[in-house]
């Protein structure tokens, strides 16, 4: 029965993943309604912390958007690409990380790749290389940003394992880092260079090669943009300090037992009041708030959430003695196939978020140490891998010069060697700093 039903989900991945948007998470709900009314299973309890924490940050997320917030971090990334633009190789990928950590979404560094390409095609430097690592370094930051759909439903999965969001940045903020740099370092000369690449060269002889041209109006930042930022990074630093210092939480005595404000509802209650300043302070137009791509990537993940989580619980739910008594086993002494497996689920849903809905219910079911589930947890960042994901495409067409591409094999693309070199470094590296901090 366990075979069968794990096939049934793999198979409503499947059909979820080709088909892609809001179809995933309504598949979910269908995965329950098969374990629920064909196998009788007890449906488990909806994942309502994780879509409240979405909702929230999504909410905070958006109103920085509608104000202008996220043009002015672009605006402030083009200034420091620009201080050193022969670097941009190295320089270009971090910056990349920072914005995503910082707001959230990796959505954000599609304004950065004109500025990006344009820095390279002056400094005669090959836009594949700074491109593929940014887009690879702005997905990877994904697992790090406390306010990223896929960290706050793992902080809502480790919570109850007495894993902090402090422990959980401690362990994945420097392994994704060292990724990042490891393959900045590494690709610096990937591929020709850029006065010797025949596509470039046709390009350029053909004038299709040209300088976007600069506006006032471009780099014009307001007032609101500017305190928006300010509030929106305030709420980050202060779910930090509170997922670190446990004290700075209010508590409450019932009877012999001492309460704290848990972690979801400290995140929920702070990115509320986030928003809630960002709209008086920064005056966004009210309207555009829930009608922005924030704001619909955010609701797409908490239906993924309702769905996939509640299909992963219900199965796992049905199935907890076969998975102690066979499947653990298996997964104990060999804890690298656990990163395989969400390194394909990853591969075909292209999203973090939704993996982590999938597979860390299903990881903790398997009573794996929270450093190893953690470690494993790095490979959700595998969108690459098939070059299908709208970074990927978005990036290809960014680029000017024509260097960024999908070779004729299709697995042969300018993403695979970055996007392989930081999944294996951040893997390895967080399952080592974890094995030590938990």
């Amino acid at each position: 029965m366990f075979w069968i039903q794990l096939l049934i989900i793999v198979l409503l991945i499947f059909f979820g993943a080709r088909k892609g948007d809001v179809f995933m998470g309504l598949l979910g709900g269908v995965g329950v309604a098969i374990f629920v009314f064909i196998f009788h299973v007890k449906p488990a309890a909806p994942p309502i912390d994780v879509m409240l924490i979405i909702l929230a940050v999504v909410l905070a997320a958006s109103a920085l958007q509608s104000s202008g917030g996220l043009h002015f971090l672009v605006h402030l990334a083009e200034k420091m690409l620009k201080k050193s633009p022969k670097n941009i190789t190295i320089i270009a990928p971090i910056i990349s990380w920072l914005f995503t950590f910082m707001s959230g979404t990796g959505h954000v560094v599609y304004s950065l790749l004109p500025i990006i390409n344009e820095l390279a095609i002056d400094n005669k430097i090959r836009p594949e290389r700074p491109i593929s690592n940014s887009i690879i370094a702005s997905q990877q930051a994904i697992t790090c940003s406390p306010v990223s759909a896929a960290t706050a439903a793992m902080i809502g999965f480790m919570a109850p394992l007495g894993v902090s969001l402090g422990t959980i940045l401690a362990i994945v903020i420097p392994a994704t880092l060292l990724g990042i740099i490891a393959s900045a370092l590494l690709t610096i000369r990937k591929g020709k260079e850029l006065e010797e690449d025949p596509e470039y060269l046709r390009r350029l002889a053909e004038g299709l090669i040209v300088k976007p041209e600069q506006s006032a109006e471009k780099n014009a930042v307001s007032k609101g943009a500017k305190v928006s930022v300010v509030l929106f990074l305030l709420g980050v630093l202060t779910i930090v300090i509170m997922g670190l210092f446990t004290n700075l939480r209010p508590s409450w005595v019932q009877g012999d037992e001492i309460t704290i404000l848990s972690m979801p509802y400290t995140i929920e209650i702070i990115m509320l009041v986030c928003a809630t300043l960002i709209i008086i302070f920064g005056r966004p137009a009210i309207e555009t708030i829930l009608n922005g791509p924030i704001f619909r990537a955010g609701a797409l993940a908490m239906v993924c959430a309702f769905g996939l989580a509640w299909m992963s619980s219900t199965f796992i739910n049905g199935q907890t003695a076969f998975i102690q008594e066979h499947v653990a086993t298996i997964v104990n002494s060999h804890p690298w196939t656990l990163a395989v497996i969400i390194f394909i689920v990853a591969t075909l849903t292209t999203s973090q978020g939704a993996t982590t809905l999938i597979m860390i219910p299903i990881a903790i079911a398997l009573d794996l140490p929270p450093y190893i589930i953690i470690g494993a947890w790095m490979a959700v960042n595998a969108n690459y891998f098939l070059p299908v994901a709208s970074q990927c495409l978005a990036a290809i067409s960014f680029d000017t010069a024509g260097t960024t591409k999908i070779g004729k094999f299709v697995l042969n693309h300018s993403f695979m060697l970055p996007g392989l070199i930081n999944s294996v470094i951040s893997i390895v590296v967080a399952t080592l700093i974890g094995s030590v901090l938990i």
